[in-house]
């Protein structure tokens, strides 16, 4: 997993899967940079290859520990099997989806 910082967006590129395996190390990461402070994340999942319920799970979590600290997630790059699994799970309509990282980033202002 990678991360950069664009004006007051943390990137988060996480890549390859995001199962029951991975997720508690992406969650003890995404937990990190909140503890830091990092209020508004981009997760940019163009390199996640598949996602399980755990990384949904993840994601969940760290979008209500954001939102309990006024902070936003916001979501980019959901393609392909990434994206039916967001659709089909119903978190599509949940989180804010944007076409790219430069979207998602403009959206947090």
């Amino acid at each position: 997993m990678q991360t950069r910082q664009e004006g007051r967006v943390t990137v988060v590129s996480p890549s390859g899967k995001i199962d029951a395996m991975t997720a508690p190390a992406f969650e003890a990461s995404l937990s990190g940079l909140i503890g830091e402070g990092r209020l508004c994340l981009a997760l940019d999942l163009g390199g996640v290859e598949y996602i399980s319920s755990a990384g949904l799970r993840v994601i969940l979590a760290t979008a209500k520990a954001l939102k309990s600290k006024n902070g936003v997630l916001l979501l980019a790059n959901v393609r392909g099997t990434v994206k039916e699994v967001f659709d089909i799970s119903g978190f599509g309509s949940v989180f804010s989806m944007h076409e790219s990282v430069e979207a998602a980033v403009k959206a947090a202002g």
